[in-house]
């Protein structure tokens, strides 16, 4: 239940770091007892701003006012003594502690000089019971599914009173029953009286469950919006400032040039078991070969074996006219072709090196990235300072730490590198999963620029609007076989999820 006085209320909020002002003259007002979601591009600066509420930041200028008193936190100890709780999208749980371990880890109840761990559990069933959470508290951390988790880090904020709940990106690692929980739960919490700050990019999750949407664009407030009344499509275009393309590309760019050969293609597991099942296509130049399936159907386990990180147990593949399947995945690379994986964190990028090392990734034996037999750092600092503008990628310069990007920025940072290379073949496995509606815009108008120069693209993706739009042949691909060929022009997204599950069979 919502009222007309406000929870929080930022007035002219600025953050500023080395080179880049991360918040400008936020203002936002969050009614009590309502869930408000802040929405923006990946690097718009949601989380700099929640991180400033929290404490964990300090403004540089502008009044934050909780309950309608000015506050001026210099720590997540003080922002939570006021009633504010924090749930980041990475948690911050001890996987070899139980659930009731992690929850007054900080915190323990004390019964005069002992742990009152009996206390806590109590407290732990109330609030458990109250909000619907069903939380075991004696089973490890580490045996918890990532809904259990998320959970777990409520009912820690919920259990140090706070009233005021701060979301970051919550459903990102969720599938959909999970994120169907977790509104659930996010209902109970406002019966009770709590106020729930919820930041996304997924505006159709945004538009379910919010009472009242703010709009940050490039670190500063925009807009508001009735999440009853406002279309998805209405918000990403506030978001980026402009009317957001489709993905939709009818205009045909295929030639007869093959560039990509894959012949009764087969990869087995040691168990035996195939996980791709005698795949046999074709990648001509200028087309884009759209791969459905749901995940798990060996879609990735194909692409590995193409890019020649899986052992083929028959199968030949070709390149243009030369045969490659003997190739090592390096000779595949210098031959061209790119690669952008569907897990950019495990397999495309080192967070923890600076991002003229990340464009050099794959690329190390080529120039601009070396000179004789030495890594040229001018070169590919030059070069990386190209990509950032070219693509877009947002940070103050090439020395930044890949880490201390938004997700979205680090997939452009991925793009710029795999197409600099001039590549022939693209395989492109996920490539705007995570990314805010304006990365993912500008992604698509790469792959399409790209198509109509002639390049040969491979796309997987479990966005089907995406595949259907993007794609002059598309395959769905199930149990590690083809099990069918439809043409993008006629198929919607309902018919191609029957193929995916195997229904019309």
């Amino acid at each position: 239940m919502t009222d007309s006085s406000p929870a929080v209320e930022l007035r002219g909020v600025t953050k500023r770091f080395p080179g880049v002002v991360a918040n400008c003259d936020i203002n936002l007002v969050v009614r009590r007892g309502e869930v408000h979601a802040i929405v923006g591009e990946n690097g718009a600066g949601k989380s700099t701003l929640m991180k400033t509420l929290y404490g964990m930041h300090r403004a540089d200028e502008g009044t934050i006012s909780v309950n309608g008193t000015e506050m001026h936190f210099k720590s997540p100890a003080e922002a939570i003594a006021a009633g504010i709780g924090m749930v980041h999208q990475h948690f911050m749980l001890a996987d070899n502690l139980t659930v009731l371990e992690n929850i007054v880890l900080g915190s323990e109840p004390r019964a005069g000089l002992v742990l009152d761990y009996a206390g806590a559990r109590r407290k732990l069933a109330e609030i458990s019971t109250s909000y619907g959470l069903d939380l075991e508290p004696d089973e490890l951390v580490e045996r918890l599914g990532v809904g259990d988790r998320q959970r777990v880090e409520i009912a820690k904020v919920l259990y140090r009173g706070a009233t005021i709940l701060i979301l970051d990106e919550p459903t990102a690692v969720l599938v959909p029953q999970e994120v169907d929980e977790l509104f659930g739960n996010l209902a109970e919490l406002k019966t009770e009286g709590l106020t729930v700050i919820f930041i996304s990019h997924k505006l159709d999750e945004v538009r379910r469950v919010a009472d009242s949407i703010t709009v940050i664009r490039r670190g500063t407030t925009v807009g508001a919006a009735d999440p009853k009344t406002v279309t998805a499509r209405q918000l990403a275009e506030m978001m980026v400032g402009s009317e957001l393309p489709t993905p939709q590309t009818r205009d045909s760019t295929v030639t007869e040039d093959v560039v990509l050969g894959v012949d009764d293609l087969t990869v087995r597991l040691a168990s035996g078991r195939a996980v791709v099942d005698s795949v046999s296509f074709q990648v001509r130049r200028g087309e884009v070969v759209g791969i459905a399936g749901v995940e798990g159907n060996g879609q990735a386990e194909l692409v590995e074996a193409i890019m020649g990180l899986q052992e083929l147990a028959t199968g030949n593949l070709r390149f243009g006219t030369e045969e490659m399947t003997t190739w090592s995945t390096r000779r595949r690379r210098e031959s061209g072709v790119g690669f952008i994986p569907e897990d950019r964190h495990r397999q495309g990028m080192l967070l923890d090196a600076p991002l003229w090392e990340n464009r050099i990734l794959g690329n190390q034996t080529r120039p601009p990235a070396v000179r004789g037999i030495f890594i040229d750092r001018k070169a590919s600092k030059k070069d990386c300072a190209r990509i950032m503008t070219e693509y877009d990628v947002r940070a103050p310069d090439c020395d930044t730490l890949a880490v201390a990007l938004s997700g979205g920025n680090q997939q452009k940072l991925i793009v710029g590198r795999e197409m600099s290379g001039n590549p022939k073949l693209l395989i492109a496995a996920h490539p705007t999963r995570g990314v805010d509606v304006g990365a993912q815009a500008a992604i698509w108008e790469l792959l399409k620029d790209a198509r109509s120069a002639g390049l040969a693209i491979i796309l997987i993706s479990a966005d089907l609007d995406e595949l259907i739009g993007l794609s002059d042949t598309l395959y769905v691909m199930l149990r590690g076989r083809f099990v069918a060929e439809l043409d993008p022009a006629d198929v919607t997204p309902e018919q191609l999820g029957i193929h995916m599950t195997g229904a019309a069979a």
